[in-house]
């Protein structure tokens, strides 16, 4: 069931299906809830609840002007409202990309409304800024996010040719359709302009509490954005069990390109982390 909901004065679109424990399934940019349909499907027949959003800003919920409004910590307290109005004390989180970065922090601030976690990607944000030079390197596209019009411009150019050559997305054509709205593209910058200016790559992020969830990381080796040391490293930041695994041949979109592969370490973790519980 798709249902559009009141989230602190932002209207999120949100998918609700299947029975069972919940996992709460955050994406990240460019996508939608879509993202996750592979995961879904089989999240549901494995006897699981999954809630998938729209990230505020993406998709097809509310889109704010403010840049602020598009800071980590107003999407976490988006997924706990989230969870609040459907009535789940706690859940599985399951992220990518920026859903990872919201996903990291939701379960040190808030411990209990998390099961489990699971990041695929991108890692502990201090795991991140330790990761060095190479990380900065593929990280340059974050520098240009942050020009106003200038980024808009360079995605957008030539029916969205730059976006399509660097990233690679499995489902590109999707992506630029949604991203043709100029206010659509804008506002899914503002997750980059609001959370990585540029003194921000050059500083240490805040301090987190340690996360006391079992976590998995998941890191695919043709990942254009993100490297290996970037997700190993967030084992330091983790004071539950920790699980790491790597998926080869597969880029950023790893439940896209390799969906078996994923759901397979998808479902085991989180059937051995259920039997525990």
């Amino acid at each position: 069931m798709i249902m559009r909901i009141d989230l602190n004065g932002v209207g999120i679109n949100v998918a609700d299906t299947g029975q069972g424990p919940a996992v709460l399934l955050l994406h990240g940019w460019p996508d939608d809830h879509h993202l996750w349909r592979h995961q879904v499907a089989a999240l549901n027949a494995a006897g699981y609840r999954t809630i998938t959003p729209d990230l505020r800003g993406l998709g097809d919920s509310d889109k704010p002007d403010d840049v602020a409004a598009y800071g980590v910590m107003r999407l976490v307290r988006d997924q706990a409202a989230l969870l609040d109005h459907l009535q789940v004390p706690a859940a599985h989180l399951v992220a990518h990309d920026w859903g990872a970065a919201v996903a990291w922090a939701m379960a040190a601030l808030m411990p209990e409304r998390v099961a489990s976690l699971t990041c695929l990607s991108v890692g502990h944000p201090r795991a991140f800024a330790a990761a060095g030079w190479a990380q900065r390197q593929k990280s340059w596209y974050m520098l240009l996010f942050q020009f106003r019009g200038i980024a808009e411009r360079w995605l957008s150019h030539d029916d969205f040719r730059n976006l399509r050559e660097w990233a690679h997305h499995p489902d590109h054509d999707e992506v630029v359709t949604r991203l043709r709205d100029p206010g659509a593209l804008r506002a899914s910058l503002g997750l980059y302009r609001a959370n990585v200016a540029p003194k921000s790559l050059l500083s240490p992020p805040p301090d987190l509490p340690m996360i006391q969830a079992p976590t998995m990381g998941v890191w695919s080796t043709e990942d254009m954005a993100l490297i290996e040391a970037g997700m190993t490293g967030s084992a330091a930041f983790v004071a539950g069990s920790w699980r790491y695994e790597r998926v080869e041949g597969a880029g950023h979109w790893m439940q896209l390109e390799a969906p078996d592969r994923v759901n397979g370490l998808l479902l085991d973790f989180l059937n051995s982390v259920t039997a525990r519980s």
